[in-house]
């Protein structure tokens, strides 16, 4: 089998069309549909890869986009992912994708506690196109079942993915866990920064930007079998002053804090619905939990960035963002004895007084 990439769709015009069928059908959550588009370019000889990544993948992308601009539901998101998924599996039953395994073995992986398994899929179906044989785990592996597995066969690569930042503390655990049994690790996903900087920052063997280049690395050849102390502790110093720790372990407590301090500071959060309240413990849920991994990266431009993209996520859903730098002030106070969390905290408020009210983004 060839090493290269293959073909891709004959033309911009042929991939935007496609992309707009498979779009018009995953918004009408129309499975039948999308699985029709799908199937129909296989029959008309189109490379399943570039169906998987030229056309699906960009939908996809497209659902991210237009949750995040408050047009498309959290429930319309959940719906057009998973149609999006069906249509995966759609296509890896087709002839077309059938591909005799002719290289090594390779294990593919959500992070424990990463929900976002499509990006992992997705990887998973090109690399059986390229010859590899592929053992898919699905989303959210805890880092022992992973190494049960890895004792039980033979992989030559674990494929981790990540989509969310929070989730990077975790990844560190299963990298350096599976470098510890001798099986390198090729990372990608959101999470790891749009250029890897989080991949090599935790002793990844490898970061792709996507399952395209992800499969162009491997065919080039294997990856060197890491060394068990391939990842020493030392390498974080910033972790010994416990800022993350202490963080990470009272967050629920901090979050009540922060909530019952924007109580008094804004009286009328004190009448928000039972669904309001939800959703504003679940947004200072995140603004902790960015905070820690920042203090566990020692990144200061994670946290500024992620308090960014939500305050252009509250914006686009008519939420005014102004109770944003209150709850910072107040996380602040209530952190005074943390050096790093206070500075990085300051640091998120600064930034958010150079955006304008409009502004919506995309989070590291």
């Amino acid at each position: 089998m060839s090493t290269s990439t293959p073909h891709r769709l004959s033309g911009d015009g042929a991939v935007q069309q496609m992309t707009d069928e498979l779009w018009e059908a995953v918004a009408a959550c129309d499975e039948f549909s999308a699985t029709g588009v799908v199937l129909r370019a296989l029959d008309d000889g189109v490379e399943p890869e570039s169906v998987l990544l030229d056309v699906i993948a960009r939908v996809q992308g497209k659902v991210g986009e237009e949750w995040a601009a408050n047009r498309l539901s959290v429930a319309g998101e959940h719906a057009a992912t998973a149609i999006n998924e069906r249509a995966v599996a759609a296509l890896a039953l087709h002839p077309a994708a059938r591909t005799a395994p002719t290289r090594g073995r390779i294990a593919v992986a959500c992070v424990d506690g990463e929900w976002h398994s499509l990006p992992a899929r997705l990887l998973a179906e090109v690399l059986k196109l390229r010859g590899w044989r592929v053992d898919y785990l699905g989303a959210q592996v805890p880092a022992p079942h992973l190494i049960s597995h890895l004792h039980r066969t033979d992989s030559s690569v674990v494929a981790l993915s990540s989509s969310i930042a929070t989730r990077l503390p975790t990844a560190h655990a299963a990298i350096t866990a599976c470098q510890a049994v001798g099986v390198p690790v090729l990372v990608g996903g959101a999470a790891f920064g749009p250029d890897g900087r989080y991949a090599r920052m935790l002793g990844a063997d490898a970061w792709a930007s996507d399952a395209r280049v992800a499969a162009d690395r491997l065919a080039r050849g294997p990856l060197p079998r890491p060394q068990p102390d391939h990842q020493p502790i030392e390498d974080l110093p910033h972790l010994a002053d416990q800022e993350y720790t202490m963080v990470a372990r009272n967050s629920a407590a901090l979050v009540r804090t922060v909530f019952t301090g924007l109580e008094d500071a804004f009286p009328a959060v004190r009448d928000y619905t039972e669904l309001q309240r939800e959703h504003t413990a679940e947004d200072l849920a995140h603004i902790v939990g960015f905070l820690a991994t920042a203090l566990y990266l020692g990144d200061e431009e994670l946290f500024s960035g992620f308090i960014v993209w939500t305050a252009g996520i509250l914006t686009a859903r008519g939420v005014p963002a102004h109770s944003l730098p209150p709850a910072l002030d107040i996380l602040a106070r209530e952190l005074k004895d943390f050096p790093r969390a206070t500075r990085i905290l300051e640091r998120g408020t600064d930034a958010l007084a150079l955006v304008p009210r409009t502004t919506a983004g995309k989070p590291a």
